[in-house]
């Protein structure tokens, strides 16, 4: 039996800002997780490819406001530098 992936932990070296920000990119975090999850068998951010999270911010956010994908944008950006990837995505063709 093991453990559901810890998300808060994960992000726990990146997150900075207010308890505000930090609790929204937290949750976000958690959404992302799950869609990739559920689509692509990913449990983890280790075992994601720029492809799954490329896939999120094209089909799952398309039907969002822009201030919300810019949100998500960010988020995805503290997932890529926790990381450690230089992994790169066109914000004004998602936006």
């Amino acid at each position: 039996m093991s453990k559901p992936f810890d998300m808060e932990l994960f992000l726990a070296g990146v997150l900075t800002g207010s308890p505000a920000t930090r609790k929204r990119h937290l949750r976000q975090a958690k959404i992302i997780q799950a869609e990739i999850s559920e689509r692509w068998q990913r449990q983890t951010p280790w075992a994601w490819q720029k492809k799954h999270v490329a896939w999120f911010l094209e089909h799952c956010l398309d039907r969002h406001s822009r201030m919300t994908r810019y949100y998500y944008f960010l988020t995805v950006r503290l997932l890529v530098l926790r990381l450690q990837k230089t992994w790169v995505f066109n914000l004004r063709a998602r936006i």
